[in-house]
């Protein structure tokens, strides 16, 4: 299994609209690193669940419950979404603030590409993060 980061201007879609709607495509991704982030996706990867721009923190996860398939608000072009469940939100959540003041987060692909909206998260990461949360690794 995999682990990945998701951004969402929660203004747009928050973690409880996630959670009301359960199963939800994550379209829209435009950048071709994030969309290449997609297609790597297997279903059961889980994936933080990050509000950008408002709160910038992640505040759940959500389980990939479809691999990729071509996006239907795509108007031209090979872009792709998966399908995302919600799987659990973090009982405290993780600021981008206290990700960047951590050393143990140091190398941290949010950190380090900050504009992209689909990625990786080392095994060593997500632990540290969702222990930062209050919430299972698993």
């Amino acid at each position: 299994m995999n682990h990945w980061l998701v951004k969402t201007e929660p203004e747009s879609f928050s973690w409880d609209m996630q959670v009301a709607h359960d199963v939800e495509p994550w379209t829209g991704v435009r950048s071709h690193q994030a969309k290449n982030n997609l297609k790597a996706m297997a279903v059961g990867d889980l994936a933080f669940f990050y509000h950008s721009n408002t709160g910038k923190e992640v505040v759940g996860i959500v389980r990939v419950v479809r691999a990729a398939y071509p996006d239907p608000t795509a108007e031209a072009g090979d872009w792709v979404c998966v399908d995302m469940k919600a799987v659990r939100p973090f009982r405290m959540p993780v600021t981008l603030a206290a990700m960047k003041a951590d050393p143990a987060l140091e190398g941290l692909a949010l950190l380090k590409y900050s504009r992209l909206s689909v990625a990786p998260v080392e095994p060593v990461f997500w632990a540290h993060i969702c222990k930062l949360g209050g919430t299972q690794a698993g």
